[in-house]
């Protein structure tokens, strides 16, 4: 197949589907009360994306938008069932517990009764077809506030309520909090009047939303409404709506002899002073419902057959991660590989022993190297274990680490923040965002750092800084383009450990010091990177969409570096070489696919069709040289460099086209499965320019995924899975046959639990295999042969959410037992490096949430990793180590300072190893304390 001219094709197919599918701008022009016209796109919330500005405030209009002529009163459901017109809970809302059976106090919250004018279609609330909310806003009114939930399926909803003590409890079926962009979100207003304490409108599960409004002294009274803006809940507490009466007029026959103002009471007096809201996104907290690397939808966790798990927003900023390998030591199972955290450009993550692979929002830009993290334009972190070829094609068998980078906001928003810390740390970020025009259609985010560091060896001394600008354009109701950029740079020396003999193992000169450096103080190496991309969205209806993405990478290292190579056995000479290459990927990615919901009979279904193509330009270029050696205990840098040894200057270009096919089946409401297929055309071209030679290479491998999810309870779900990826591998055997893709083979079972609507569990059991593993040809020794196999079998646990308000955690452990079961080259039975067999992580913060200290909150953190290999010889062994973190940090208002300790027993410890000779040490104690304001 050519795949030059159908990489073409695809191009223009992209362009083709971004041009029909971009209606001309479509707007809703109503009148308000006075007569004048605003402008405000159909469907599209102002209050949108602003649920990610933590802890803002908002002033909150007084003139309505609805009036009393516009809207129709109905009765809360648990109120219709004593009358003959009752409306039966439809399929959605089936396993909430209906409270019509129950008989309330009499000191229920009041309400004014009356039948509502359109019962609810069963028929459009039957089934799983969540109603979204995609806002919610608040406006004052003479008699108190009211809540207005949006959605233009208001009517179809049913309402159940109750009362506990001062708390007035409202329970909508049958719908979700949900912004246009998929993300959920909460919404808290805290005293909004006199008498109410707080309001708040929650996620309870996957299609039920509680609205909570907690009373001072009294219950408050609340009546329901249906309008065409949504669900309006009106709230008056006692203190109000007992307000004493305004005096009467004076008789006009007796004039008074002379006018003073009257007095407004102090209800009507405190409306004309803006109400004050904190909203707050679901990312405010440990535990995160719904993610999309594993299906390329927005599912809750609880219904996805594999174990993911999200290291959220609000764990990012209580330990302050700077790096992307700090942010994985809360998702057991994930070790780190054989490359120094240090590097800023190369990330070395094992999932159940296996390489990863790294995604930017589920689209792929390096295989080679992890795009670089930036802390301050990440959102969250998305782990996926395990393979994953069946949406995403070729890869490593371990799983995907996907990041997931900030979105324009429809609401001000801006944040300043800076760092200090250990080894001259130094840190600055800013984050902007909001509106560009009137109407909101026009959405910005500016994200940018810059950044500064020693360590605690000599030599070292690392800049960086990014740039990321994004701009989102609603271009209707229903089409949505989204332009994204991203510009990274960044020096630093290389850090490639010390020699085991020396660190781990007894070397008979002593101790090696932790602080030697091996390399030559000149030595440098430096990073670029500018990504580029869209992501276009259309909605058909509200049941087909297709989605088109496209992403550009321009990627560059270039070092000059002495690298080590061995230690002679007086063991304090170090041989070494200089290497200085340029490397360089130039990727594209275009990614385009289509999602619809249908139902067959009483089965529903929701499928993700697409087709995928990938390029990468990957260049090496450069020479190495003899370097003189260095002895470990009495070090002379600066010694002259020796000949030429060997140059190099190659291109290799790698093409991959994929069409995948999935299918989301509920076949009940409690049994779902998940069908997926792949399948996949690689081809890879090398060039050698300096020995004048080429070789091309094509595969095709079909990817699988077969999951079941049982839940015996809507809180409860089993699961098991299978699943496989591939991994094109370029050469040829003995014979002249070309080496077949590695695999990886999946079965996993497992269950997951959500302990509270803000606590989760999940436990897993897994077997994983990776095939066609390259070995030594024992015939042919200048030959390889794929009969090599390696396997891992394990178990994991992880608990992430909120245990009581205020106490948060974040959890887990993992037993992995990674070793070799084929292969001509190691022994089978040894270990694979890098790997422990047992490591557990826990991560613990409390804020208190009332008195002159709140706001002030606590960190605790243990990590522990047990003993590993430290190579595929399993020649010495990594010791394990506990270490301890913690962090002090105030919340005021738009005003945040923090403190941060890491190794606070300063613990000596072991990283990984990347051999023998390159053991990669841990940090000692360090502090970072950093300071943030937003306004």
């Amino acid at each position: 197949m050519k795949l030059d001219r159908l990489f073409q094709s695809l191009l223009l197919t992209g362009a083709v589907v971004l041009l029909i599918s971009t209606p001309a701008t479509c707007e809703e022009v109503r009148e308000d009360l006075q007569g004048e016209s605003f402008t405000q796109a159909t469907g599209k919330s102002r209050l949108d994306e602003q649920v990610a500005v933590k802890n803002k405030k908002f002033a909150i209009a007084k003139s309505p938008v609805l009036t009393p002529s516009s809207r129709k009163r109905r009765l809360f459901q648990s109120e219709i069932a004593s009358s003959p017109q009752t409306a039966k809970p439809g399929k959605a809302g089936k396993h909430i517990h209906q409270l019509s059976e129950i008989k309330f106090p009499p000191n229920s919250a009041q309400i004014l009764v009356q039948a509502p004018t359109n019962p609810p279609n069963p028929e459009q609330t039957s089934g799983d077809q969540v109603v979204p909310i995609t806002g919610v806003k608040a406006n004052a009114t003479p008699q108190g506030v009211e809540v207005i939930l949006e959605t233009t399926l208001g009517e179809q909803l049913q309402v159940t309520n109750r009362s506990t003590g001062n708390n007035f409890i409202a329970d909508v079926s049958g719908a979700q909090l949900r912004l246009a962009s998929g993300e959920a979100f909460t919404f808290r207003s805290e005293k909004p009047l006199t008498g109410i304490t707080e309001i708040t409108v929650t996620n309870v599960d996957v299609n039920t939303v509680r609205i909570t409004v907690v009373g001072e002294k009294t219950l408050p009274t609340v009546e329901l409404f249906d309008d065409d803006a949504g669900l309006v809940f009106g709230v008056t507490s006692q203190t109000t709506a007992t307000q004493p009466p305004q005096q009467p007029q004076t008789p006009q026959s007796q004039e008074p002899a002379e006018q003073t103002p009257q007095e407004e009471p102090a209800a009507q007096q405190e409306q004309d002073e803006p109400i004050e809201l904190v909203v707050t996104g679901e990312q405010d907290g440990y535990s995160v419902p719904n993610a999309t690397t594993a299906t390329r939808t927005d599912t809750p966790l609880r219904d996805i057959p594999q174990s993911i798990q999200v290291v959220p927003q609000q764990v990012l900023q209580d330990q302050q991660v700077t790096r992307l390998s700090e942010a994985l030591r809360n998702t057991p199972g994930v070790a780190r590989g054989g490359i120094t955290p240090r590097f800023t450009f190369v990330e070395d993550a094992l999932i159940r022993g296996f390489d990863a692979n790294y995604l930017v929002n589920g689209l792929s830009s390096l295989t080679d190297f992890a795009p670089i993290f930036e802390a301050s334009n990440i959102e969250r972190v998305e782990v996926l274990r395990g393979p994953s070829s069946v949406l995403y094609g070729r890869g490593f068998t371990g799983g995907i680490v996907n990041l997931v980078t900030k979105q324009p906001l429809s609401e001000p928003y801006s944040l300043l923040e800076f760092s200090a810390g250990s080894f001259n740390f130094y840190r600055g970020s800013v984050d902007f965002s909001g509106p560009l025009n009137d109407s909101r259609t026009v959405l910005y985010r500016f994200t940018g750092a810059a950044q500064t560091t020693e360590s605690f060896f000599d030599f070292y001394d690392a800049q960086r800084y990014s740039l990321a600008p994004t701009l989102t354009w609603q271009i209707s109701d229903r089409t949505k383009i989204t332009f994204e950029a991203n510009y990274a740079q960044a020096t630093q020396p290389f850090d490639l450990g010390l020699p085991a003999v020396g660190t781990i193992l007894p070397n008979p000169n002593g101790k090696i010091p932790r602080d030697r450096y091996v390399s030559e103080p000149s030595d440098q190496g430096q990073y670029e990177a500018l990504t580029l991309g869209y992501d276009f969205q259309h909605r058909f209806s509200d049941n087909w969409e297709i989605r088109n993405a496209f992403r550009f990478v321009d990627f560059n290292i270039d070092r000059q570096a002495v690298f080590s190579l061995g230690l002679d056995p007086d063991g304090r000479t170090l041989n070494r070489r200089f290497q200085s290459p340029n490397f360089g990927e130039l990727v594209y990615n275009l990614d385009t696919y289509v999602v619809g919901k249908f139902n067959t009979g009483s089965i529903k279904h929701e499928i993700v069709a697409g087709v995928n193509f990938f390029r990468r330009d990957s260049t090496l270029a450069g020479f190495n040289r003899n370097a003189a050696p260095i002895d470990l205990f009495n070090p002379v840098y600066g010694q002259p460099l020796g000949d030429v040894i060997a140059r190099y200057d190659n291109l290799t270009r790698t093409d991959s086209v994929g069409f995948y096919l999935q299918d989301q089946i509920a076949l009940t409401d409690n049994l779902k499965l998940l069908l997926g297929g792949r399948f996949d055309i690689t081809s890879q071209k090398s060039e050698d320019f300096l020995e004048s030679t080429s070789s091309f290479q094509q595969d095709e491998a079909f990817s699988p995924r077969v999951g079941i999810v049982y839940q015996p309870i809507p809180a409860l779900s089993f699961y098991g899975s299978y699943s496989r990826s591939f991994l094109p591998v370029v050469g040829q055997t003995a014979d002249g046959s070309l080496f077949e893709p590695e695999e990886g083979t999946q079965y996993e079972i497992g269950v997951k639990a959500d302990l509270s609507d803000r606590l989760a569990v999940t436990l897993a059991f897994y077997d994983l295999t990776r095939s066609n593993v390259e070995t030594a040809d024992l015939e042919n020794p200048d030959f390889s042969i794929q009969t090599g196999e390696q396997q891992s079998q394990g178990i994991e646990f992880n608990i992430a959410g909120e245990i009581l308000p205020g106490w948060d955690i974040i959890a887990g452990y993992a037993y992995t037992d990674a070793k070799i079961t084929k292969d001509n080259n190691f022994a089978v039975g040894n270990r694979i490096s890098n790997v422990p067999k047992h490591a557990f992580n826990i991560w613990t913060s409390y804020k208190l949430q009332e008195g002159e200290l709140k706001g002030l909150g606590f960190g605790l953190g243990l990590f522990f990793v047990g003993d590993r290999p430290g190579d595929l010889d399993n020649s010495f062994e990594i010791p394990s180590y506990v270490r301890t973190d913690a962090a002090i940090f105030y919340t005021r208002d738009r005003f945040r300072a923090a403190l941060n300790f890491r190794n606070i027993f300063n613990v000596d410890y072991f990283e990984s190893a990347g051999n023998i000779n390159r053991v990669i040490l841990g940090e000692p104690f360090t502090v970072q304390g950093t300071i943030s304001w937003q306004f």
